[in-house]
């Protein structure tokens, strides 16, 4: 940000103006990130202008971004993270009264005209903007006719309302939680992200067991079952009720990028259980894909259960690799049943585009771990077995390390 005269110039401005992107993601990524830190940066010296610079932001992002290819979900996961992040600025922004209300109203306006949905999920935050419950209560007042109106059995009058999502996020805000249920109560249509306001505000209420059914009595055709477990197990466990949460909900509600992140996930949220218990549950949720949890197990220590999983279905064949060149020092034993395991299944035709060289690392590196295991002769007979067994395709493996094996 530079100042002219005295007057704050933002550098994100000249470069978010109406179609300014064209259709690759990455360079208005990369944009999106750079506004962001831009704005953060101002805000730490001075709250009041980092929200300013956060609302006309948000005012500019969606018009800019219109002709940028959203097929990946790569540009709308960098607005959406932008969007938690501006607007806690804007809500920490020791300002009420006319200037607060003015921010409202422009971001209103943007989320209104959002043609292309990038700001969407500003509505979500609406009380949070509000900043206190009075601001909040006063859009409360001013939303729930219109939501009333949208939801109407007359087809004259009933449609789509942009501002049904910040209604609710501004009668939690203002802790009208009663009126949230009773609103809901009117839907035609019950969709869980208005009926998630339903369970948040029984929740509030002092009444889980009744967000509970809520919750339950939400499942439909078109909802996600994992939306909705993660909900009722965040209510059993601000509840306390920690191993019903587990028992009831975790293993659904709980998802990673990977089966490691999984893992990671569930042991933060429960982390009195015990390993073994955890991943054995976890496990049990993906049959016939036992092998993929290999890395996991051997991630948390469960050296013994990682081998038992990487035999018992396929198993990427590069990964058991690795396992072996990283651990044949360390924990030789564990390193030599890792390589085997690879070359198990590489015998049995499986692995991504494997070649050669991937081969012959499988047989190099469990023969090393085997020596520092003082057992060379025994992985070379069990190595030499198992090439020997190959019957699928064009015998790749065995014409690769037959010679070696004196095959």
């Amino acid at each position: 940000m530079k100042e002219t005269s005295g007057n704050p110039r933002w550098e994100f401005v000249r470069r978010f103006r109406r179609g300014a992107f064209g259709w690759k993601s990455e360079p208005a990524i990369q944009r999106v990130r750079q506004a962001v830190s831009e704005i953060k940066k101002v805000a730490r010296r001075d709250p009041v202008l980092g929200a300013e610079g956060a609302v006309l932001f948000l005012e500019r992002v969606s018009p800019a971004l219109e002709h940028v290819d959203s097929s990946s979900g790569a540009i709308g996961t960098a607005v959406n993270h932008a969007i938690e992040e501006l607007v806690a600025i804007i809500a920490r922004a020791p300002v009420g009264g006319t200037e607060r209300e003015g921010w409202l109203d422009r971001l209103w306006d943007a989320h209104a005209n959002d043609e292309v949905p990038y700001i969407e999920r500003l509505g979500d935050f609406w009380g949070d903007l509000c900043a206190s419950p009075e601001t909040a209560s006063a859009w409360a007042d001013r939303l729930v006719p219109i939501v009333e109106m949208a939801w109407s059995p007359d087809p004259e009058r009933r449609g789509f309302f942009h501002g049904t999502m910040a209604c609710f996020s501004a009668l939690f805000r203002a802790g009208r939680h009663e009126e949230i249920v009773a609103l809901l109560e009117k839907d035609p249509l019950p969709w869980w992200p208005y009926r998630e306001w339903g369970v948040r505000a029984l929740a509030a209420l002092g009444r889980p067991d009744e967000a509970i059914r809520f919750a339950e009595a939400s499942r439909g055709r078109n909802d996600s079952p994992v939306a909705i477990a993660a909900a009722c197990e965040e209510v059993l466990l601000a509840s306390g009720r920690v191993e019903e949460a587990y028992r009831r909900y975790a293993l659904q509600a709980t998802r990673g990028t990977s089966y490691l992140a999984t893992y990671r996930a569930l042991a933060r949220k429960y982390p009195r259980k015990r390993p073994e218990e955890l991943l054995g549950d976890l496990v049990a949720t993906t049959p016939g894909d036992e092998g993929k949890w290999f890395a996991t197990a051997k991630e948390v220590g469960l050296f013994d259960e990682a081998i038992r999983l990487a035999n018992e279905t396929p198993c990427d064949p590069k990964t058991l690799t690795r396992a072996a060149r990283d651990f044949a020092a360390v924990r030789p034993e564990f390193a030599v049943e890792a390589g085997l395991a690879a070359l198990r299944w590489l015998v049995e035709g499986y692995g991504y585009e494997i070649t050669s060289a991937d081969v012959w690392a499988a047989y190099t590196e469990t023969m090393k771990a085997a020596e520092q295991a003082g057992r060379a002769g025994d992985a070379r007979d069990r190595i030499r077995a198992l090439v020997a067994s190959e019957t699928s395709g064009d015998r790749f493996v065995t014409r690769t390390l037959g010679r070696a094996l004196g095959l």
